[in-house]
């Protein structure tokens, strides 16, 4: 069988860094306030200049660098996100030129948090359909131009940057001990379409908008699906909690991370958490996180990791790889 493997990990973060100290000074809060309720201390902010796409560029050049693969070799990109360049065409298109990668396969995922399960779960598809042999599955926000930053209740939570894996098609024998994503799980709930959006667009409003949460609800929501979602993926492939080496989850909020590994019975070390110096990145947040664990030496060969995301929608998914 043909399974998809990770041959390489990049992440990017814009150099301009906002900490709370600096969000105090013009909102109604503190570092201290902002700690508490988020564990979030700082996030990357994307210069006025920079694009999606110019994020998801140098992620994916990273990723690539580090597979020891030239653009030339990339047949598909999937990109995630929800802060595209313009409403069309897709910005994995505009990736796809900036990179200098060939004509192949662009596409984008609307998924918000959640979008990066969900394009992986793509590109897995096109790899194994053979349409392609080598995918960028990207993460890319500029989350902060959707925000209304006199609102202290989401200006604080969010923050900009990008992250990319480069999957291969391999041939595989097909057991669960061999390398390679061995699982994904998505869903979707409607109804809760209105905890978590952006008050625009251009077919009900013609402008762009700003987010807008329920944060009882996503809270609510995020630590019963994430979990479940975990619990899902690891019971299609026949694994339990105790098989898991790493849970890399959305990093939206430290208690909603800590809920969810209370709830999974998973100890500290066996979590990644990037959210107190990246903030909520969307869909770049996990391969943002998946980076910086492979820089700390935490995906070592072999190691079976989960990833697991909600947004709104309420959409939310998990995938289980082996490293």
């Amino acid at each position: 069988m043909i399974r998809s493997i990770v041959a390489g990990v990049g992440g990017y973060l814009p150099a301009r860094v906002v900490d709370n100290h600096q969000l105090a000074s013009r909102l109604d809060t503190s570092d201290a306030w902002i700690r508490e309720r988020t564990g979030i201390s700082r996030r990357h902010i994307a210069a006025e200049d920079e694009l999606t796409s110019d994020l998801a560029v140098e992620a994916a050049r990273r990723a690539l660098a580090r597979a020891g693969l030239a653009p030339a070799a990339v047949e598909a990109i999937v990109l995630a996100t929800s802060t595209p360049d313009h409403t069309f065409p897709a910005t994995a298109t505009a990736v796809q030129r900036k990179l200098g990668a060939p004509i192949g396969i662009a596409l984008d995922v609307q998924a918000v948090c959640a979008g990066f399960p969900y394009a992986l779960a793509v590109a897995d598809g096109f790899l194994r359909l053979g349409h392609a042999r080598t995918a960028l599955v990207i993460g890319a926000e500029t989350f902060s131009r959707l925000l209304d930053w006199t609102d202290r209740s989401t200006a604080v939570l969010f923050g900009d940057g990008a992250g990319a894996l480069v999957l291969r098609a391999e041939r595989s024998a097909g057991t669960l001990a061999d390398r390679g994503l061995l699982a994904t799980k998505l869903s979707a709930d409607g109804r809760h379409y209105g905890d978590l959006y952006v008050d625009g667009g251009p077919s009900a409003t013609r402008t762009t908008g700003h987010l807008r949460m329920n944060g009882r609800e996503v809270f609510r929501h995020a630590v019963a699906r994430l979990s479940d979602s975990v619990l899902a993926v690891l019971a299609e492939t026949g694994f339990t909690v105790a098989d898991l080496d790493l849970l890399v989850p959305h990093q939206a909020n430290l208690r909603i991370i800590d809920a969810v590994a209370k709830r999974l019975g998973l100890p500290p070390e066996r979590t990644v958490v990037t959210v107190d110096r990246h903030a909520n990145t969307s869909a770049a947040s996990i391969p943002l996180a998946l980076d910086a664990a492979l820089a700390a030496g935490r995906l070592a060969p072999g190691r079976l990791v989960a990833v697991n995301a909600l947004g709104g929608g309420f959409a939310w998914g998990a995938a289980l790889l082996r490293w």
